[in-house]
Formats: C-alpha cells, sequence, structure tokens
C-alpha cells in the first residue's frame, strides 16, 4: 500500500471514531509514522511499510479513546518551536500565537516610543537601566514564555504554573529548544515571585505580564469535544463558576508586579472582553484595549498601568 491511499483509510477510521478533521489528522498521522513531510508524502506517495502500519494502528487504537492526537505524539508546534505535551499538560492553541505576536508587536512599538522621546537607543537604555522583564502566568507546556523569550533573547523572562507536572514539561521545551533566559517557578500565579527580591529586598517587578488563565465556565467543561473533558487537566481549564475568577485574582493583584509604564496581556475566552475589562477598569487600570483574532473573535484584553 502506498501513502496516498493509507490516507484515505485513516481518514475513514478517524470519521468513524467522530473526529471533525479527519483527513488533516491523517496526513499528520502518516508524516509521523513514515518520519516525513506532507510534500514528500503528495510528491512522491511513498511505500507504508509494515512496521508504518504497525505504528499508524497504535495511533489510530489511541484516538479511538478521543486521547488528544498530540497527547500520543508527544509534541506540538507552537510559533516555530516545538512543544512537549502529554497528559498533566494543557495543549497550545493556535489562537495563543496570537498573543505571542501581539506582544511582541506591542512591546516592539513601545520601545520605540521610549527610544524617540527619549533620543537614545534602546539597547543602551536598557543597559543605563535594567533588562526587560517579562512574567508570565499560568504557564503550562512554557509555549508562551518560551516564544517570548526567544524573541527577546536580552530579556529575562519567568513562568508561574501551579502544576508540578507543567513546570516540568515547561523547563524540558525550554531544554528542547535551547532557550536560557526564561525561569520556571511552580506555584499559584504570582506567589512565587513574592520568594524573588532584588537586592534591595523589593518586589520584582515587570515590564510585561502576560497570561493565557483557565476561562471556561465550570458548568461548561462537560460540553466540551471529549479531547478536552477526558483528557486536559481541569486545573488549567476551569475558569470557575463565570469563566473570569483568575481574571479577578490577576487584575487585583498586578499593580504591585507591574512597572508603572508595564502593560498586560490576557487572552480571553469568547464574549468576555466586556467583563475582563469592567474587571481591570475596577482595579484602576483605565488604558485599555481588545483586540480580535483572526475570525473576528475578541480574543485579548491588554491593560497599561499608565
Amino acid at each position: 500500500m502506498n501513502a496516498l491511499d493509507k490516507i484515505k483509510e485513516v481518514t475513514e477510521s478517524l470519521k468513524g471514531f467522530g473526529i471533525e478533521d479527519a483527513h488533516k489528522e491523517s496526513e499528520i498521522i502518516l508524516t509521523h509514522a513514515l518520519k516525513t513531510d506532507r510534500t514528500v508524502l503528495y510528491r512522491d506517495n511513498p511505500a507504508v511499510t509494515k512496521k508504518n502500519i504497525k505504528d499508524i494502528g497504535e495511533i489510530l487504537r489511541r484516538r479511538a479513546k478521543r486521547e488528544p492526537l498530540q497527547y500520543i505524539l508527544g509534541f506540538v508546534e507552537f510559533h516555530g518551536l516545538k512543544i512537549k505535551v502529554g497528559q498533566g499538560v494543557l495543549i497550545p492553541r493556535p489562537e495563543t500565537e496570537l498573543l505571542v505576536e501581539e506582544t511582541i508587536k506591542r512591546v516592539m512599538s513601545y520601545e520605540l516610543r521610549v527610544r524617540n522621546k527619549i533620543g537614545i537607543e534602546v539597547s543602551k537604555l536598557k543597559t543605563q537601566n535594567s533588562r526587560l522583564k517579562i512574567l508570565d502566568l499560568c504557564t503550562g507546556s512554557g509555549c508562551l514564555a518560551l516564544a517570548i523569550a526567544k524573541r527577546f533573547t536580552d530579556a529575562d523572562v519567568y513562568g508561574t504554573d501551579i502544576s508540578k507536572g507543567a513546570i516540568r514539561y515547561a523547563k524540558e521545551n525550554a531544554e528542547l529548544n535551547g532557550i536560557r533566559n526564561v525561569v520556571f517557578l511552580k506555584g499559584s500565579l504570582f506567589e512565587p515571585i513574592k520568594q524573588l527580591v532584588t537586592r534591595h529586598s523589593s518586589l520584582v517587578t515587570f515590564d510585561v505580564i502576560v497570561s493565557n488563565p483557565p476561562y471556561i465556565r465550570s458548568g461548561d467543561i462537560l460540553n466540551l469535544q471529549p479531547e478536552i473533558n477526558k483528557w486536559e487537566p481541569r486545573n488549567a481549564l476551569d475558569g470557575g463558576e463565570d469563566g473570569l475568577s483568575y481574571y479577578r485574582t490577576i487584575l487585583s493583584e498586578a499593580r504591585r508586579y507591574l512597572m508603572i509604564s508595564g502593560v498586560i496581556f490576557l487572552e480571553i475566552g469568547e464574549g468576555q472582553a466586556e467583563e475582563v475589562s469592567v474587571i481591570a477598569m475596577q482595579n484602576g487600570f483605565c488604558n485599555i484595549s481588545v483586540i480580535k483574532d483572526y475570525a473576528g473573535i475578541e480574543r485579548i484584553v491588554a491593560v497599561r498601568a499608565l
């Protein structure tokens, strides 16, 4: 059997399991099993060996139980990084890549404004003061912190998560991608940061705080697709009764850890932009903007201290 015939066969199996994007998954499974890429798959239509068939059969056996394909393969591509994932850690979503892009874009824009206003190069500004400091709350696999750290190699990036397993994955992903300017700390939200003090015995503060916190309403989790509600960690999904618990905590505590001119970027669920913006205003943030994703859904709330 050749690869293209096997793709058709695998696609039908996946459809039988109730998988929505069965054809796309079948391509991923074949490229993984044959250790090739999609271009070669369609151009050369390579032969499928007995070992390939055995490996594909094992993947399908697990997929029939609706185990996420990302857990089965053991990794996911995220913003140019290879991120290791498995049970106990949230699978990075494509929409979170927008959070990375917007954070990078706005930080760069902010640095440019500083340079123009003061009239000196940003690199000199950082030398005279301090390195850019960025904090990722609810870091999970570390994908967000790592993508930002890769872009800002002269920044000090921190990621916190309450899950010991998630922190283990995050550290492995830093090693896997050769990223050295990030530190992962176990603990709830800002708690690990309280343990970090400067040489003047004051709290460490950050230029940028980013977070993709749990934001699904507790009562909605059981209605999610099986790959999510049966396999992904509930503590990485559950945002409380109204889905807003983490935003209340983050925005009520953030000022203690934010530079005077600092900015916060929060990924939000569909329909939460207005409520999260109100929470921000209630905590003294007045410079608030909402960013839509490529589907036109309000996906990010950005707030600045000043």
